[in-house]
Formats: C-alpha cells, sequence, structure tokens
C-alpha cells in the first residue's frame, strides 16, 4: 500500500500484491459481495456460512493446527469485532484510469525527494549495513520506504490506518471470493502475536493488513523480517532498521536484485524504430540495443554493455522511452506495478541528485473512463486479444493486447497505449 503524507503528498494509492501471489497480490480486485442490510450502513457486506462467533469457533482448529497456542487464539479472536468496513474498501473502483505521469507527479514530489536526502543522511550507518549485507542500494531501498508510509510518518495515524486483526478476521470470514488468502494472512498474524513480537493493538495498517515502515503482510513479516537490531524481536514499528532490512532481503531474495545495478535509464530511440521491440518483453544485452541505435536520453554511456535490458513506452512513442534492468523487476516483486516500480525507480535517483526525465509527457492525451476502458477490454477480448479481464485497470496484460491488436490490424506505431484513438479504431470509426 502506498501511503501519502497528509497536506504534502497528494493523493492515495494502491497497486496491489507477494511470492507466488506476490506480497500484496490482496487487493488485486474487489470481492463480489452481497448487500448489507439497511441498518448496517455499509455499501456492501460478508458472505459467510456461519454467524461471526460461530466462524471464530470453526475457524479455530484450523489455526492451532499450525502452531497457534489455543490461549492466544481465544484470547486474540473472543476479542474481535470484525472491521465490516474493508467490504467498500475491497470493492472501490477509481472511476478514470490514472495516467502514468500523474500517477509519477503525485508520488515523486518535492517533499519525497527533499525527506528522502534527509533520511539517507540520518540513517547513512544503517543503509551502508544494509547495502553491505544485501546489496540493495540505499536511494531504491530509502524512495521504497518514502513511496509506502512517507518514510514512516503515518504508519499508526489513524487517518490512514486500521487495527489489522479485525480487518483480516473480516476478510476471512466474509470475502467468498478470497477467503483462502485471508485465512492465511489472519493465521500469519495470529502466529506473530503467538511468538510474542507484538500484541493485537500494536498491529496498525492498511485496511488490507499491510504494516509498519514498508507495510509488511504478516507473511513477510514472518517469512522475510529481520531483527537487524538485535533487540530480540523482528518488529517493523518503530525504528526502521528492521523494516528496511528485512524489505532488503525481500528485494534480494523474492525479487533478484542485482548488486551494483540500477533499475534502468530513460533512452532515446532511433527515427523509424520498431516500436513492437519496446514491449517489455523482448530482452537484448544493452550492447545489442546500441547496436540498434538506443541510447541513453542524457547522453552518458551505459555502464556495461552485458546488463539484460527491456525497452518500454509506458505513454507511447509520445512519452519517455525507458530501458528497464532486473532490479526494476525486483522492485516490482513487491508490488507488482510497473508505474509502482518506475517511481520508485525516478524517486531514487531524484534522491541521489539526478534530474526529472527529458523526454516530456503527453498531458495532452485524454485518459480513459472506468467505462471506456471496460469497452476497450471487451471489444479487444472478443476479438482474441487477451487483457486479463474487463475491470478497467489498464495494466500489462491490456497493454500487451492493445499492442498485438495494433500489430494485426497495422496501426502504426504499435506502442501499446489505450489512447482514446485506440478506443475509436477498436469501434470502427
Amino acid at each position: 500500500m502506498t501511503i501519502e503524507r497528509p497536506n504534502q503528498v497528494q493523493s492515495a494509492s494502491r497497486a496491489g500484491a507477494g511470492p507466488g501471489l506476490s506480497r500484496r497480490s490482496l487487493v488485486a480486485g474487489g470481492a463480489a459481495l452481497a448487500a448489507l442490510p439497511a441498518s448496517a450502513g455499509l455499501a456492501v457486506a460478508q458472505v459467510s456460512d456461519y454467524a461471526f462467533a460461530q466462524w471464530v469457533q470453526v475457524f479455530r482448529p484450523r489455526v492451532l493446527a499450525k502452531g497457534v497456542s489455543a490461549a492466544t487464539y481465544d484470547r486474540v479472536m473472543n476479542a474481535v469485532t470484525p472491521d465490516t468496513e474493508v467490504y467498500k474498501f475491497d470493492k472501490s473502483q477509481p472511476e478514470v484510469q490514472e495516467p502514468i505521469w500523474r500517477y509519477l507527479n503525485r508520488r515523486v514530489n518535492e517533499w519525497r525527494i527533499n525527506t528522502g536526502r534527509e533520511r539517507v543522511k540520518a540513517h547513512a550507518d544503517l543503509f551502508g549495513r544494509i547495502e553491505q549485507t544485501y546489496g540493495v542500494d540505499r536511494y531504491m531501498l530509502c524512495a521504497l520506504w518514502g513511496m509506502e508510509s512517507a518514510y514512516g510518518d503515518v504508519i499508526t495515524n489513524p487517518k490512514f490506518m486500521r487495527k489489522v486483526i479485525p480487518c483480516l478476521a473480516a476478510l476471512a470470514w466474509g470475502d467468498p471470493r478470497r477467503r483462502t488468502y485471508w485465512e492465511q494472512e489472519l493465521t500469519n498474524a495470529l502466529v506473530i502475536v503467538d511468538r510474542g513480537w507484538a500484541q493485537p493493538d500494536d498491529m496498525i495498517g492498511s485496511w488490507a493488513g499491510a504494516m509498519g515502515h514498508t507495510q509488511w503482510m504478516p507473511e513477510v513479516w514472518l517469512a522475510m523480517g529481520v531483527d537487524f537490531d538485535r533487540d530480540g524481536r523482528i518488529n517493523p514499528f518503530g525504528k526502521p532498521d528492521d523494516a528496511l532490512a528485512g524489505t532488503a532481503r525481500y528485494l534480494l531474495e523474492r525479487g533478484k536484485f542485482q548488486r551494483g545495478q540500477t533499475w534502468g535509464y530513460e533512452v532515446r530511440l532511433p527515427a523509424n524504430f520498431n516500436a513492437g521491440l519496446a514491449d517489455g518483453k523482448t530482452i537484448k544485452t544493452t550492447a545489442q540495443w546500441k547496436a540498434l541505435g538506443v541510447t541513453r536520453a542524457n547522453g552518458e554511456p551505459f555502464p556495461r554493455d552485458s546488463d539484460n535490458a527491456r525497452l518500454a513506452l509506458p505513454a507511447g512513442v509520445r512519452g519517455p522511452a525507458f530501458m528497464y534492468l532486473q532490479n526494476l523487476f525486483a522492485i516490482r516483486s513487491y508490488n507488482p506495478s510497473t508505474k509502482y516500480a518506475l517511481a520508485i525507480g525516478h524517486l531514487a535517483d531524484r534522491i541521489r541528485g539526478s534530474g526529472d526525465f527529458l523526454q516530456p509527457w503527453p498531458t495532452d492525451e485524454k485518459p480513459l473512463s472506468l467505462e471506456e476502458a471496460q469497452e476497450l477490454q471487451t471489444r479487444l477480448t472478443q476479438l482474441g486479444f487477451d487483457t486479463g479481464g474487463t475491470d478497467g485497470r489498464v495494466g500489462e496484460k491490456t497493454q500487451a493486447a492493445v499492442q498485438a491488436w495494433q500489430k494485426s490490424v497495422g496501426m502504426t506505431p504499435a506502442d501499446g497505449f489505450p489512447s482514446d484513438k485506440v478506443l475509436k479504431r477498436l469501434r470502427g470509426g
């Protein structure tokens, strides 16, 4: 979950997802839930074969089988009132797909850049020790910290955060679509309590259960957490030591972070370059891309010819072009959104002292409304192009489908950008 600092960071976002499922695949779509009685005052409701108190007893043996003591389970779960507001959060969708330039401008802002520079200096020793242990660049790790919790400023702010166990209990009890996932995370949260790492009231986070400086789900707390300050417990709250070290471990082990490598570069493509190669999937070495005429936008040489890289045009040929290296995908393992990973990479560069992107974004392009994005996906799906669903959320599958369709009809450039021009052509206009 990306947290926005009040008054200085402009808008909240949710990009969603962890290992296998991804760290927070949890928010990749809303649950199809039935309506509550009007007296409940909620837009959508739980779906369960049991009243909550009955469900607590039905769920009990499964948690105890995972090693949680009966005393811990009864103490925690018999005191829980499910936070049923989570259903409306899980259901919500934006009415307009946020263009990438707006997404970046809101997140890579002056406050995050300046505060990031201050945090890198204030925690220089900590970042140095993490770099030595895990090889994760301090600027990228600091940028992720800034994106996830505004450098820890809001991790216990009730305006942004809620008690996690009541949220997870509501979802495990009442979300029929993703019940198994929520049950696993609730069990993980109870394991944390049983180990004495936290008390239920200490576990404050997003409505979906992400907690602390770098917004860990309970599974990440258990599996990737590090007692980096050696105080005898793993804690994503308080001092940032454990949270940052555990996140670096995550990026290394699950994201395959490459020591000494950046996330990527803004590049320039030669005239008449085949935009179909800039699909974010075609892998070539930087030497091979150079041979095709690709150069860095700032004119500097690529540090190594042997790095494997992919090209991408996230806003089409009119916007900046990028060369993505492995570390962008390491960041993406933390949250499977390329916009998110690009924002962190760019914020890291700005904290380091680099400037803004050189090629302007095509801000005159009209963003598709939710309804228009759904129509575009539906039309592509009907033509046999897999958009990954028709929910109006335009991600990489939709962009790949757009590009494949553009190629099939000879539309140039085949850049995969879901513009209003593409929708008009799909309509036969």
